[in-house]
Formats: C-alpha cells, sequence, structure tokens
C-alpha cells in the first residue's frame, strides 16, 4: 500500500465535502479505482429553542467544512500524497435546510433553520387556506411535492414574517437564500467578495418554489409565497464548473459538483437505470427510485424529485422518493436524551442482548410523519409496554422503527412502480449496524445489500464534480465504472411472522396520529375552560353574595 502512495504516482484526485444534518466531512478519493484515500469528520451541534424547533449554526456550519478539508489535507500529506493532484471538488449537503445572509457583509441573518424543523405548521395552515379546497397536494404537478413544514419556501415565509433583520436586508436588496450548498459555495468562492450563488437542480428542487419541467424557478409559485426572485440562488446543473476555491489548502481547484445528499447516494450506488433504487441511512430515511428522464406522480404519497442532471447539456433524471424524518436520529434520541447508553455502539449491543422487543413498538414521529401520511399532528409514542420490559426492549423496539419505516416507504414505491423490488441497496451510516440490516431483510422479506465501500454519498458527489467539462478525470460510461463488492443480508424469518410484526406496527402509527395541533401551547390554563366547573364557582359566588345580602 506504500508502494502506491508515492509522491507524484497517484494520478489525479477529487475531493468531496459531505455536509450533513450530524456532521460535516470531506473525503479524498481516486477516480480511477474509486477508492477512498482519506477523510476527515467534524460532528455539529443541533438546537431546539423550542418544541418542534431545530437551528444549527450556519458559521459554525462553514467552519467545519474548511477545517475538514485542511486537516483531510494535512493526513493526505502525512501519506505522501501530493494535494496538488485534487484537480476538482463536489459538494453534497442536506437538503431543504435554510440559510438567508446579507451578501454585504457575509453574515447569516438567522440560523439555519434544519429540514426537520416544524415551527412553520401555522404558516403552512395559513398558506393552505389559499388553496381551493385546501388541497396540499395542489402544486405537487409543478413541484412533486406536497406543502408541508418540511421544504424550503415555508421556512423562508417564516423568516420574512418573523424575522425583522431578514425582512429589512430583502427589502434593501442585501438578502441572499440558499440551502446549505448555496452558502457553502458563495463562502467557499469568495464570499462577499464575488463569491458565486448557485445551486444545482436537486437542491432548488426541494424548495417548493421550483418548476421540475422547466427547471427554473416558478414566478406563480414565487409569488404564492411572496418571495422576491432575486433573492434565489441561479439554478445549474450538477456537474459544472461553478467557481474556484478562494482560500486554503486547495485555493484554485474548482467546484465542479453539485447534489443533494440523497441524489448524490443515488449517483454513489451508480443507479442510472430506470428502476434502479437505494435506501440511505442517515438522520433520516430515504428510499429513491430512478424514473428516468419523465417525472412520476406518486399516488401513494411518495415524491417526485430532480435525481440529477450530470452536464449541462445534459437531460435532467428524476425519482420518486420516500422520505423518513427520523432514522439514525432515533439512536442518537436514545443515547442523549433517555441516556439509555452511552453511544450508539452500546445501544446496538443491547439490542442484541435482548434479542426481540417482546411486544414493544416504538413510532418516533417527533416531526409528525412524512411518507407516506403526511401527518403533522402525529407524535412519538411507545407502545406495548409490559413491567417485563426494560431499555434493551426499547433500543430493539428503536431499530425495528426504523426497517418498518423503510417497509411502508417501499410498499409505497412498490404500488407506484408496479414491479416490486426484488433487492434493496442501502448506504449510510447506520448500514454498518449489522443486527439492523438482518432486521431489514426480515420485515422485508428480500435480501439487502450493502456495499463494501459505505461512502457512496459523497462518491456521488465526487463523481460527479470529476465528470464536469474542463475537469474530466472521471468518466461516468457504464462500461467504465468500477465494481462495487458488497455485503448482502438474505431474510432469515418466514414471511407469516414479518407480516404479523408489521400489522402490529401499523396499529401503533395509527395511534401516533392526531396528538398535535397547530395551536400553540401558552403554557397557562384557566378554571374556567372547564365549562362545568366554571358553573359551579359562578353559581357559589352568587349563592354566597345572596347569602350575605339576607343575612344584612
Amino acid at each position: 500500500m506504500a508502494a502506491d502512495f508515492q509522491r507524484g504516482t497517484m494520478g489525479p484526485l477529487v475531493g468531496a465535502i459531505d455536509q450533513g444534518t450530524s456532521s460535516s466531512r470531506f473525503l479524498v478519493f481516486n477516480p480511477n479505482t474509486a477508492e477512498l484515500l482519506s477523510l476527515h469528520q467534524v460532528e455539529l451541534k443541533q438546537t431546539f429553542p423550542k418544541e418542534g424547533w431545530v437551528e444549527q449554526d450556519a458559521k459554525e456550519i462553514l467552519q467545519s467544512v474548511y477545517e475538514c478539508v485542511e486537516k483531510t489535507c494535512e493526513k493526505l500529506k502525512q501519506l505522501n500524497i501530493d494535494i496538488g493532484n485534487i484537480k476538482a471538488i463536489g459538494i453534497t449537503n442536506q437538503r431543504e435546510t435554510t440559510v438567508i445572509w446579507d451578501k454585504t457583509t457575509g453574515e447569516p441573518l438567522y440560523s439555519a433553520i434544519v429540514w426537520l424543523d416544524l415551527r412553520t405548521q401555522s404558516t403552512v395552515d395559513r398558506l393552505l387556506k389559499k388553496i381551493p379546497g385546501h388541497d396540499k397536494c395542489f402544486f405537487k404537478s409543478r413541484t412533486g411535492l406536497p406543502l408541508t413544514t418540511y421544504f424550503s419556501a415555508v421556512k423562508i415565509r417564516w423568516l420574512l414574517d418573523n424575522v425583522e433583520e431578514v425582512g429589512q436586508a430583502v427589502r434593501e436588496g442585501r438578502a441572499m437564500f440558499g440551502t446549505i450548498d448555496s452558502w457553502v459555495i458563495w463562502s467557499l468562492t469568495g464570499g462577499k467578495d464575488g463569491g458565486i450563488h448557485c445551486t444545482d437542480v436537486t437542491n432548488a428542487s426541494r424548495t417548493m418554489l421550483f418548476n421540475i419541467h422547466t427547471l427554473e424557478w416558478d414566478a406563480e409559485l414565487c409569488k404564492f409565497f411572496d418571495i422576491p426572485v432575486d433573492i434565489l440562488p441561479r439554478v445549474r446543473s450538477s456537474s459544472e464548473i461553478y467557481g474556484l476555491m478562494s482560500s486554503g489548502a486547495l485555493t484554485g481547484v474548482p467546484i465542479s459538483g453539485c447534489l443533494g445528499d440523497q441524489s448524490a447516494a443515488l449517483v454513489g450506488q451508480m443507479c442510472f437505470k430506470n428502476g434502479q433504487a437505494k435506501n440511505t441511512y442517515g438522520t433520516g430515511l430515504f428510499l429513491l427510485c430512478n424514473t428516468g428522464h419523465k417525472p412520476a406522480l406518486s399516488q401513494h404519497g411518495l415524491l417526485t424529485t430532480v435525481a440529477y442532471k450530470l452536464g449541462r447539456d445534459q437531460p435532467a433524471c428524476y425519482a420518486l422518493e420516500g422520505s423518513v424524518a427520523i432514522g439514525g436520529a432515533i439512536v442518537r434520541w436514545l443515547r442523549d436524551n433517555l441516556c439509555i447508553a452511552p453511544s450508539s455502539k452500546e445501544i446496538e449491543m443491547i439490542a442484541a442482548e435482548a434479542g426481540s422487543s417482546y411486544g414493544c413498538y416504538f413510532v418516533p414521529a417527533f416531526s409528525g410523519l412524512y411518507a407516506p401520511y403526511w401527518e403533522p399532528t402525529a407524535r412519538g409514542i411507545i407502545c406495548g409496554l409490559t413491567q417485563f420490559t426494560n431499555k434493551k426492549h426499547i433500543a430493539y423496539a428503536a431499530l425495528e422503527a426504523v426497517c418498518f419505516q423503510t417497509r411502508e416507504i417501499l410498499d409505497a414505491m412498490n404500488k407506484d412502480c408496479g414491479v416490486p423490488l426484488q433487492t434493496l441497496q442501502v448506504d449510510g451510516g447506520m448500514t454498518n449496524n449489522k443486527i439492523l440490516m438482518q432486521l431489514q431483510a426480515d420485515l422485508l422479506c428480500i435480501p439487502v445489500v450493502k456495499p463494501s465501500m459505505p461512502e457512496t454519498t459523497a462518491l456521488g458527489a465526487a463523481m460527479a464534480a470529476g465528470a464536469a467539462e474542463g475537469v474530466g478525470v472521471w468518466s461516468l460510461n457504464p462500461d467504465d465504472l468500477t465494481a462495487v463488492t458488497c455485503e448482502r443480508f438474505e431474510p432469515q424469518i418466514n414471511s407469516e411472522e414479518s407480516e404479523r410484526r408489521y400489522a402490529w406496527w401499523k396499529k401503533a402509527v395509527r395511534r401516533s396520529m392526531g396528538w398535535e395541533t397547530s395551536e400553540p401551547h401558552t403554557g397557562e390554563t384557566s378554571i374556567f375552560c372547564s365549562l362545568p366547573l366554571g358553573f359551579f364557582i359562578m353559581n357559589s359566588l352568587l349563592m354566597l353574595i345572596g347569602a350575605k345580602y339576607i343575612s344584612g
């Protein structure tokens, strides 16, 4: 291996910035072999200022990206690899998360509102009143998306309505909006000193302001949400040179690839043919199926999204997507909120010790239910508890919940596509959990296939960057793509047992619905909120006054 790392013998390399909800990373690949050479990762904080609110510090995100790039370059030098061989950088990112910043100062005007955030439910309810029949799918033929708290447009609207600094900057022409890719690209290419304000089609398609047919910002949608078009980034393909790194160890290297994280994983799994699909296990769960060059509208609660557009002159490809809000986040919640184990690995271990949930079912609807229900009133529940239940069973139930949620969106995908998937390709951090992967195969009753190199999201961004016109160091010709070795998990329980457990899960899901409304919690109650109690007290007061009057 050391012989392979001799300076100057590696040939061209490609880097990838993977900016996720939980962490930022910078990875470097050899485009000839798709081999990962080095990486650095920085975990990120999420803050929860109020119930249902989820925020991140946009400056912390940016600083973590800078740190990852510099640290990875240092590691490459230690391996005697010339960082001058890095010919391009791709970016992949958490989608929908919304940042608005001041282009004159380069400072964010508010925290980044994370895709999971629920504060905009009242905004959604108000907007629905403007739509005939209050139909949340009214714009789906244009955007592929239902009107929910998930997408960027309602987050922008909330910022305009509630943050004076944002409204003033918009009125004065100083405001820029972007999802995380836009914020990072603008900053890395110069920021207030000439940074490039752009996004790609995959990220734009998650804003609800983008027409997935024309591949342009939609003036009517911008008018409906009352969002000025001039704060939006320019939309470009997923594979072209956007600008050059303006500082740091990689100054002058082109940024030439950009894909939302789930699209990047689809590319990294090499799902380039109609009908090929993958499921990513990250903070959430995301099942995407390539539907080719025409968008297919779901009849079963899935989203239609732009999968990729790999070049300015290349056609866009589309995908059906099943999005689940809480995947890996459920393990983090068990670790950080319930403190049932000090690490995610130990949660896997205690779940393995249980071997079963013993009738305990966990529906992690912390942010309502996403696909296929799109039910904002749902909240998380744990049910089927007995005196026998302990933390091991709850840990096992949490892993089962991840698998059951995948089963729900896979069922919807099979109904929409008409041809059931015979195997499920998987990726993401949770796929390192072998118990989870076996559970998934058991509950789907089909094999689960995991690539031996798990960094498929970053790989997809690197492929897009390396293939860009003017870079040309990574061929996307199917005959040139490196074959990937995989680990395969076969179902080990009979289908009757799987269906029985799935039926109990569905029962638990129904129990989770209808818990919440968009009415704000004041935290205060009045004795007169109870009508009978109010009458009782008023009558008692009148009787006391009457008695005092008679006795006087």
